[in-house]
C-alpha cells in the first residue's frame, strides 16, 4: 500500500502534536502523524501529576490535561493520524514505512518528515547491576505506566536507583498508594531531578536521598528479596565497608533517558553529544526536509519547552515545503565548551535565522558563582551571571542575531567561566 503526504510526523506525543498544529497553521494541510502507541499523547498519558502548561497555556495542568488540549487542537484542524503503527524505516527519498494490523505494510511518500519519537529508559542491563535477575527490577517509567494507566501497584517495599524526575515523582506516587519507599540512591554527588521534585516528592514524604551511592548487589530467586547499596568513590566504584542492605520487593530504575534515534541513525545522519540529531536553528537535520524535535533531539525538563521547540520544527517544515528554507554554505558552528554537556542547535544558518536565536544546553555538574560565556571566533560576545546552575534544568538563552556583526561563518562556543575574584 502506497500513500502520499506532504508532511509525515513520527511520534504523536506533545512534540508531534505541537509540530503538526504549527505546520498546519503555517499552510501545510496534508499531514500524517504515525504513533506506535494506542493513544496520542505519548508518555503524557501516564503523567497524572500537575506541573504542566504554565508557559504554553498560562495555567497549571496535569500531563493528561496538557496533551488533551493539544489533541483537541489537532482534531479541530482535521489532522490525520495512525495509532498502533510502528515505523520500520525512512528511505533516502523521504519515504516512511510503517506497519499496523489494519493496513499491513504501508509506504508513505513524504515531502518532509518531523522526527518526534521521544526517548527510552536505560535499564538494568545498561549498567550491569551485580547479583541475581529476579522479577521486581523495573524502570520508573514502566512502573508509572502500570500504576497510572492499568491500576497495578508494582510493589509495597520499594527502593529507587537514580534521582531522575520520573523516579522522584514515582516515589511520591507510590507513597500515596500506600507503598513504603525506603530511599533513593544517586551515584552522582548531586541530584539529577528538578529541585522542586526533590522537595515535593522526597523531603515532604520523609524519603531519604543517598547521594554518591549506587546499588551494588541484588538478591532474589523468582522475585526481588533485598538489595545492597554502597557509597562510591570519585571513579564511581563501590567503596568496601559502606554497604547497607534493604529488604524490598521492588527496585525502580531512574537512571537516564536516551533519544530514540534508530531511524535517523539508519540514514547515517550525524548526532550531537545529546545523542540526538545534529540540527540547525530550524531543527533541520543534515538531510534536507527532515527535522527533529522534542525528547528525541535532547531530553527536556518541561513539556512546555518541548512544545515550543516542536512549533519551530513545524513552522520550519512548512517553510521547506514552500521552498522558503534554502541551505547556505556559510554556517556558524555551535559547540559546548568547558562545563557544558551539549548545545542545541549545533549550527546556525544566519541567513535563515530569526532575529533572536534560542540556544539550549545543559551543564555537566552543579556550579555556583559563574558566567555563561558565549565566544564567537575567539571573542566574547555575551556573558550571563549565574549564582547557581544545575544539570537537571535546561538553559535556554536567546542570542541576538546582530551579535555576530554580519559574520555568516565561524564558531560559537558556550562555556562556563568562573566569576572574577577582585
Amino acid at each position: 500500500m502506497v500513500i502520499e503526504k506532504d508532511l509525515v510526523i513520527i511520534g504523536g506525543g506533545s512534540a508531534g502534536l505541537a509540530a503538526a498544529n504549527a505546520a498546519y497553521d503555517s499552510g501545510v494541510k496534508s499531514i500524517l502523524i504515525v504513533e506506535k502507541g494506542p493513544f496520542l499523547g505519548g508518555i503524557l498519558n501516564q503523567c497524572i501529576h500537575n506541573g504542566f502548561g504554565l508557559h504554553e497555556f498560562k495555567e497549571e495542568l496535569t500531563g493528561t490535561e496538557f496533551f488533551t488540549r493539544l489533541t483537541v487542537e489537532s482534531e479541530k484542524r482535521g489532522i490525520e493520524y495512525r495509532l498502533n503503527s510502528f515505523v520500520t524505516k525512512i528511505g533516502e527519498d523521504k519515504s516512511v514505512y510503517y506497519t499496523n494490523k489494519e493496513e499491513g505494510y504501508v509506504r508513505v511518500k513524504a515531502k518532509a518528515i518531523i522526527m518526534s519519537a521521544g526517548c527510552y529508559e536505560r535499564n538494568a542491563g545498561a549498567i550491569g547491576i551485580p547479583g541475581d535477575r529476579p522479577a521486581g527490577v523495573i524502570t520508573a517509567g514502566q512502573a508509572q505506566l502500570y500504576m497510572n494507566e492499568y491500576g497495578y501497584l508494582v510493589g509495597k517495599k520499594v527502593f529507587i536507583l537514580g534521582s531522575g524526575d520520573i523516579g522522584l515523582i514515582m516515589a511520591r506516587r507510590m507513597s500515596l498508594e500506600g507503598a513504603k519507599v525506603l530511599g533513593v540512591a544517586e551515584i552522582m554527588p548531586y541530584s539529577n531531578g528538578l529541585n522542586r521534585n526533590i522537595v515535593q516528592c522526597l523531603e515532604d514524604y520523609g524519603i531519604p536521598l543517598y547521594l554518591h551511592h549506587t546499588v551494588s548487589h541484588v538478591w532474589g530467586k523468582s522475585h526481588l528479596e533485598k538489595i545492597e547499596i554502597s557509597e562510591v568513590n570519585d571513579a564511581l566504584q563501590p567503596i568496601k565497608g559502606t554497604e547497607q542492605v534493604f529488604e524490598c520487593d521492588t527496585l525502580l530504575l531512574s537512571i537516564g533517558l536516551i533519544p530514540y534515534n534508530n531511524l535517523l541513525n539508519q540514514l547515517g545522519l550525524p548526532t550531537s553529544r545529546s545523542r540526538g540529531a545534529w540540527v540547525n536553528e530550524h531543527m533541520e537535520t543534515k538531510m534536507d526536509g527532515v527535522f527533529s524535535c522534542g525528547n528525541v533531539l535532547h531530553v527536556h525538563d518541561l513539556a512546555d519547552n518541548v512544545v515550543a521547540e516542536a512549533k519551530v520544527a513545524g513552522k520550519a517544515a512548512a517553510l521547506y515545503l514552500q521552498n522558503k528554507l534554502p541551505r547556505h554554505e556559510e554556517l556558524i558552528l555551535v559547540e559546548p565548551g568547558d562545563g557544558v554537556g551539549y548545545t542545541v542547535p549545533c549550527e546556525i544558518d544566519l541567513e535563515n535565522a530569526e532575529e533572536k536565536i534560542p540556544v539550549k544546553f545543559r551543564v555537566r555538574k552543579p556550579t555556583k558563582e559563574c558566567y555563561i560565556t558565549y565566544t564567537f571566533n575567539g571573542e566574547v560576545i555575551k556573558k550571563i551571571y549565574k549564582q547557581t546552575i544545575i544539570p537537571s534544568e535546561m538553559e535556554i538563552d536567546p542570542i541576538p542575531k546582530d551579535l555576530f556583526k554580519g559574520e555568516k561563518s565561524g564558531k560559537l562556543v558556550v562555556s562556563l567561566t568562573p566569576k572574577e575574584v577582585k
